[in-house]
C-alpha cells in the first residue's frame, strides 16, 4: 500500500495550503492523533471518511493497522514536518520510500528559530518525546543553542542550570505563547536552551571521578587510547563485554547520538551501575546485559567490540571475533599475566597490534611531588578485514 503524509500546524485547517487540504478531502482513511484529528473539519455525507486515532503505543500497531486498510486511500495527519521527529521517518523504515509520500508544513524547529532569531543550521535538536531527559546532556556545551521537542521544562532546567530557557508554545496557532516559566508549559511546546559555561567535552577520556565506580573502570589515559582504536562512527553499535563500570560503553555512546552500546556484566550490582553512569553522562539509551560471557553474547552483530573483562574465561574472544562484522575493530586489554597470555595466542593467530601502556601519575610523597605508577595495561587491537 502507499500513504500520503500531511504536515499540519498548530493553526489546523485554516493554516493549510491548498494542496494539502485536496489530500485530505480526497482520502478513504485519515488517521492521526485525536488532537491532529480535530484539526480537520468533518467530511461532507456524500463523501464518508473513515477516522482513525493512533493507538498506544504507536508504532508496534502500525503494521497490521495500515495492513487493515489495504487497498483504500490513506493520509496520515502529522505535526509540522513529518520528516523532522514525526511519524513520516517511521512510516518511511515501515513502507520504503516508494511508498510514503510527504507533503511537509513548517516543523516547529523552524518555527522556533523563525521567533528566536536563530539560524537554522546552528542549532543542536533533541527530541524528548517519550524519552529521558538525560539525553539533552551531551549537547549541552558552552555557548550552544539547543532546541529541545517534548520533555518536561524543569527536568532539562536541572541538568543545565545555568542556561538561559525559552518555552515556546502552540507555534503558528491562535494560542501561540513565548515565555520564561517552566511551571505551566502547554503539552504542545518547544524549549529553546541557551548553554551557560558549563558543559563536558565529547572527545574520550572523561575524569574517572565522573564514573561510578568500585575499582573496576578502565582509567581515563587507558580509556582514550582504547576508545581510538575502537573508533567509533555514527550509527555503529558496541560490545562491552566485561564491562565493569561501563565507561568504555558511555564513552563510545557520548561521541555520537547515533552510537549505540551493549554493555555486558556479569555481576548485578555494576550492571546496575552501569546503567547510573549513563544516565548520569547523557546516554541512557545503553543495553545492559547481565550474565557471563560467552553465554549471553547471542546479541545483534556488533561493528566493534571490547573486552574488558573475562577473557581468559573458555570461548569469549571466538564469540566476539565470530560476532564482529567485517570490517569491524575488536579490542582487548590485559592486566594479568594470565589474560595476557591469551592476547598473546590471539595476536600470533590473527595478526593486529599488540601494545602496553603504562602510565604514572605525580602524587603527593610527604611534603614533595612524585610519580606512582598505575598497573600497566596490555592492548590488543585487530581489523576483522586485516586478519
Amino acid at each position: 500500500m502507499s500513504v500520503t503524509v500531511i504536515g499540519i500546524g498548530a493553526d489546523g485547517w485554516e493554516g493549510l495550503p491548498p494542496a494539502s487540504r485536496h489530500e485530505i478531502e480526497s482520502c478513504e482513511v485519515l488517521m492521526g492523533s485525536t488532537r491532529q484529528l480535530d484539526l480537520v473539519p468533518a467530511a461532507g455525507p456524500d463523501r464518508p471518511v473513515e477516522r482513525v486515532a493512533w493507538p498506544s503505543p504507536l508504532v508496534p500497531a502500525l503494521p497490521g493497522l495500515l495492513e487493515r486498510h489495504e487497498g483504500r486511500r490513506v493520509a496520515v495527519l502529522a505535526s509540522g514536518d513529518p520528516m523532522c521527529h514525526g511519524i513520516g521517518s517511521t512510516l518511511v523504515r515501515l513502507l520504503g520510500a516508494a511508498r510514503v509520500r510527504v507533503v511537509p508544513h513548517p516543523s516547529s524547529v523552524s518555527l522556533a528559530c523563525a521567533r528566536l532569531g536563530w539560524a537554522l543550521n546552528d542549532v543542536e535538536v533533541v527530541s524528548l518525546v517519550g524519552k529521558p531527559a538525560a539525553l539533552v546532556v551531551p549537547h549541552l556545551h558552552p555557548g550552544r543553542r539547543v532546541l529541545v521537542l517534548g520533555g518536561d521544562p524543569r527536568e532539562v532546567a536541572a541538568l543545565a542550570p545555568d542556561a538561559r530557557l525559552t518555552v515556546l508554545e502552540q507555534l503558528g496557532g491562535p494560542g501561540e505563547r513565548v515565555h520564561h516559566s517552566l511551571d505551566d508549559a502547554d503539552p504542545l511546546h518547544v524549549l529553546a536552551v541557551e548553554c551557560g559555561a558549563d558543559g563536558a567535552s565529547l572527545t574520550p577520556g572523561r575524569p574517572d571521578e565522573e564514573f561510578e565506580h568500585d575499582g573496576q573502570l578502565t582509567k581515563r589515559e587507558v580509556r582514550a587510547v582504547t576508545l581510538a582504536l575502537l573508533a567509533p562512527r555514527p550509527g555503529e553499535l558496541l560490545w562491552d563485554v566485561g564491562a565493569g563500570a561501563g565507561s568504555i560503553a558511555v564513552e563510545w555512546c557520548r561521541t555520537h547520538p547515533s552510537c549505540r552500546a551493549v554493555a555486558v556484566e556479569r555481576n548485578p550490582e555494576r550492571a546496575a551501575r552501569i546503567g547510573r553512569n549513563a544516565t548520569a553522562l547523557g546516554v541512557p539509551g545503553i543495553e545492559v546485559v547481565v550474565g557471563s560471557s560467552p553465554d549471553v553474547l547471542d546479541l545483534e552483530a556488533p561493528d566493534a567490540v571490547f573486552i574488558g573483562g573475562g577473557l581468559t574465561a573458555e570461548g569469549v574472544v571466538e564469540r566476539c571475533w565470530d560476532a564482529v562484522k567485517p570490517s569491524g575493530r575488536l579490542v582487548a586489554n590485559a592486566v594479568t599475566l594470565e589474560s595476557e597470555a591469551v592476547l598473546t595466542r590471539w595476536h600470533g593467530r590473527l595478526g593486529g597490534d599488540l601494545t602496553r601502556i603504562e602510565v604514572s601519575r605525580a602524587t603527593a610523597i610527604g611534603g614533595f611531588t612524585g610519580w606512582r605508577p598505575q598497573m600497566p595495561v596490555t592492548t590488543w587491537a585487530v581489523t576483522k578485514e586485516n586478519a
